[in-house]
């Protein structure tokens, strides 16, 4: 049985790694100092945040409002449920 690339039995030439590279013990962390590492990463910090796409002011309102249209509805669904057992608890236990 074979694939587009090859026989499933004979691994691809790519797949081979040579002997004589190994990886190296500590990598690229290992040549720099734990200030200049920090650095590096609120770099990258900003630019992923320069990546992120922000919604509008229309689409921040909407949201919101959503938000707080849900979260109110949980509250008045939690306060009836909450006061219907209350009130079967009262009649069960006395």
């Amino acid at each position: 049985m074979t694939d587009a690339v090859g026989s499933i039995d004979t691994p691809d030439a790519q797949d081979e790694v040579p002997e004589s590279k190994k990886a190296r013990k500590g990598g690229k962390r290992a040549k720099k100092g734990p200030l200049k590492r920090l650095a590096t990463f609120y770099r990258q910090i900003i630019a992923e945040l320069r990546k992120v796409v922000w919604p509008s002011r229309n689409q921040l309102t909407s949201y919101t409002t959503v938000v707080i249209f849900f979260v109110a509805i949980m509250i008045a669904l939690v306060t009836v449920i909450d006061y219907g057992l209350d009130h079967a608890a009262k009649y069960v236990f006395g």
